[in-house]
C-alpha cells in the first residue's frame, strides 16, 4: 500500500496550499483579513484531512 505522501490527491492538496500561501502576500490587506486567512486554513486542512483519514 502507498504512503499518503505518495498519492496524487495528497500531492495536489499540498500544491494548492503552497499556491495559496505564495499568493497571500500579494493580496490587499482587506482581503487578507476578511477571507484570506480562511482560505489559508481551508487549503491547509485538505491535506491534513486526507492524512488523518489514511489507514
Amino acid at each position: 500500500m502507498k504512503e499518503i505522501y505518495e498519492l496524487d490527491v495528497y500531492r495536489l492538496a499540498e500544491e494548492l496550499s503552497d499556491l495559496v500561501w505564495y499568493g497571500f502576500d500579494g493580496w490587499a490587506t482587506k482581503v487578507q483579513k476578511t477571507i484570506g486567512y480562511q482560505i489559508i486554513r481551508s487549503s491547509d486542512s485538505i491535506a491534513a484531512n486526507l492524512a488523518g483519514s489514511a489507514p
